[in-house]
């Protein structure tokens, strides 16, 4: 596997992840509001991860592509 694959592979599963937490962050909205805020916390520092994930694979794509 090289670095551009790997780099995919691992922003798919951050993504999946914080599908999962943004969605249970909903769910607990109305039953318990502090697991919620939790929730979503944790899914905000994915989307962070993922947001640094998408500059370095755009970054190595650019590198890539000869001008």
């Amino acid at each position: 596997m090289n670095r551009s694959n790997i780099l995919l592979n691992h922003q798919k599963k951050l993504s999946k992840r914080y599908k999962q937490l943004v969605e249970q962050a909903y769910n607990l909205r109305q039953t318990d509001s502090a697991l919620s805020d939790i929730s979503e916390y944790k899914a905000l520092q994915l989307l962070n991860k993922l947001n640094r994930l998408k500059y370095l694979s755009r970054e190595q794509l650019e590198t890539k592509v000869p001008v």
